[in-house]
């Protein structure tokens, strides 16, 4: 298929901040290209965000349910070929499924819906059609992220023990959602945003990274949700307990009302023999620490002699070359990128290599709606632990 993917857009207007990150990342290989959107619920905006944009005035849309229906009644070579969805978490179920059911393939914010249930529909309906859903958990793109997910795998740290992941923020340390910031607003929403503010928003990038890098599955969790701001709606601080299908312990920490911080997410990992870390701040680095040795610095776009030679992944994630900065708009891309060339490999009839499927799924979605639903239960209920359930 020697041409670009068409990308139509559901949200991500000139009033919202995300849909500009996603536009850059999706258009930083060449691979892709914006043909449609619905903007926005209003109408002027959606209008005014299509003109700058550069999208055919007949391809500005309402709704999404209209670009869907219009979309797909075009020939096949002037439809979009896929939809990426950047609204209000309960947003995301309804466009997607229609997408999808409709011949489609979906990006999606995460987390992926508000239920369980939803995420469960939306699985069964990826199953149904074929179709391919990415899901956006950026920090999982990041090159070193990768290395790290490769040596754990490769047992370079002995069986994992321990795993420690933590997202603070600050920009919740006060009720922004009354002060205009529209962000905030729908995210503190309980109608708009689900069950959870902070484990829905971020708690559910530090559990997704700690699953990727540790190739662990959580089973069960102890949790405690607080809502610190007089007047909000739903928790903005949470710390979890965790415990891992091999026996190991986590920790995770997710707060909104950190002052002073920004997304300072980290994670690190321990088995018999040694361990990981590697900082959001600081991605390009990753450190190794193991017994009785001087610790290791792993740094992105290096030609490493053997044995210390960098994973495929993480090599097909780097873009530039050693001592350049990459960044979240480089791994936000990564993860567009290997979405585009599978759902390319597949309209080829040819199966996508292992690096190209390296994206979040809806698999992924599935579990992060379980593990909010799950964290919410544990805080609300009486006993201990909970078993994380799907």
């Amino acid at each position: 298929m020697k041409r670009k993917l068409r990308m139509g857009m559901v949200g991500g207007g000139n009033d919202a901040f995300i849909g500009a990150v996603h536009r850059i990342a999706a258009f930083m290989d060449g691979k892709i290209e914006l043909v449609c959107g619905a903007f926005s619920i209003d109408p002027q905006i959606s209008k005014q965000s299509g003109e700058d944009l550069f999208v055919a005035p007949e391809r500005v849309y309402l709704n999404y349910e209209e670009m869907i229906e219009k979309e797909s009644l075009l020939p096949e070579g002037e439809r979009m070929d896929f939809v990426t969805i950047v609204t209000p978490n309960f947003l995301h179920f309804a466009p997607a499924k229609l997408a999808m059911e409709n011949g489609f393939d979906v990006v999606v914010e995460k987390p992926m819906t508000v239920s369980v249930e939803e995420a469960k529909e939306l699985q069964e309906t990826v199953e149904r059609t074929g179709r391919t859903l990415c899901l956006t958990h950026t920090y999982s793109g990041y090159p070193m992220v990768k290395q790290a997910k490769a040596m754990v795998k490769e047992g370079h740290f002995g069986k994992i023990r321990k795993i420690v992941v933590e997202y603070p923020q600050g920009w919740l340390s006060r009720l922004t959602e009354r002060e205009g910031n529209a962000g905030a607003a729908w995210r503190a929403d309980p109608k708009r945003s689900g069950k959870s503010l902070v484990m829905g928003d971020i708690g559910t990038h530090a559990a997704h990274l700690a699953e990727y890098v540790s190739g662990l599955r959580i089973e069960e969790l102890c949790a405690d949700l607080t809502t610190f701001v007089e007047g909000r709606l739903l928790d903005d601080d949470g710390s979890v307990l965790l415990r891992f299908e091999n026996g190991a312990k986590g920790v995770l920490m997710a707060s909104q009302i950190s002052a002073g911080e920004e997304n300072a997410v980290r994670i690190r990992i321990y088995g018999e023999k040694g361990g990981l870390e590697w900082a959001n701040e600081d991605p390009n680095n990753l450190i190794i620490k193991m017994l009785d040795q001087p610790r290791q610095l792993y740094r992105t776009g290096n030609a490493y002699a053997a044995p210390y030679t960098l994973s495929t992944f993480a090599s097909h994630n780097t873009r530039v070359p050693a001592g350049h900065p990459e960044g979240l708009l480089e791994s936000f891309a990564n993860i567009y990128r290997n979405f585009a060339a599978t759902v390319t490999a597949k309209r080829e009839g040819r199966t996508p290599t292992a690096e190209e499927q390296d994206f979040p799924s809806v698999y992924d979605g599935v579990r992060g709606m379980a593990f909010i639903d799950t964290v919410v239960k544990n805080n609300e209920g009486t006993e201990k632990w909970t078993k994380f359930v799907l």
